[in-house]
């Protein structure tokens, strides 16, 4: 993992083509990899542990369908703390770390201090989330919630080339 406030490391056509491969599908052969970016196995395999050490790659996952383990609903809340103090924060933000449907917290600027994002069965899941978990933090002073609808898009980054 590269420390905090290195430089972030120079990347090139080559490199941006594995991470454009690796975000469409991490699940490619080593082999399938190197044909498509155009370079041998080793080379490829020596880039991407690049990567993975600069910090660039944090690792891999499978994206699944909340819908379909049960977790049809995502909400997204918007939170203002009583307090904006650096203990307040990191006391906030280590309480939604005990919170696995909190799948997603933003610090933010404007109107609300965070906006989190949530996966929940529905909306009694929801008001049994509320009650036992996200108003037991201490310091939150007001939330608004909104249930989303529809998802339009689910992004991956913008890579350039």
């Amino acid at each position: 993992m590269p420390k905090a406030g290195s430089k972030p490391p120079r990347l090139d056509r080559l490199d941006f083509a594995i991470l454009r491969a690796l975000q469409r599908d991490a699940r490619l052969s080593l082999a399938e990899l190197s044909s498509e970016v155009g370079l041998t196995a080793s080379p490829c395999w020596t880039r991407i542990k690049r990567l993975e050490q600069d910090g660039v790659i944090e690792g891999y996952s499978a994206r699944l369908n909340a819908e379909k383990i049960g977790m049809k609903d995502t909400v997204i809340v918007q939170v203002t703390l009583d307090s904006h103090s650096d203990e307040a924060l990191v006391r906030f933000g280590q309480a939604l770390e005990e919170i696995p449907e909190v799948l997603e917290a933003f610090l933010v600027s404007g109107d609300y201090d965070y906006y989190l994002r949530l996966a929940v069965a529905d909306t009694r899941d929801y008001e049994r989330l509320l009650r036992e978990k996200l108003y037991k933090i201490p310091g939150i002073r007001h939330s608004k919630s909104s249930f989303v609808l529809r998802q339009l898009k689910r992004g991956q980054l913008p890579l350039p080339g």
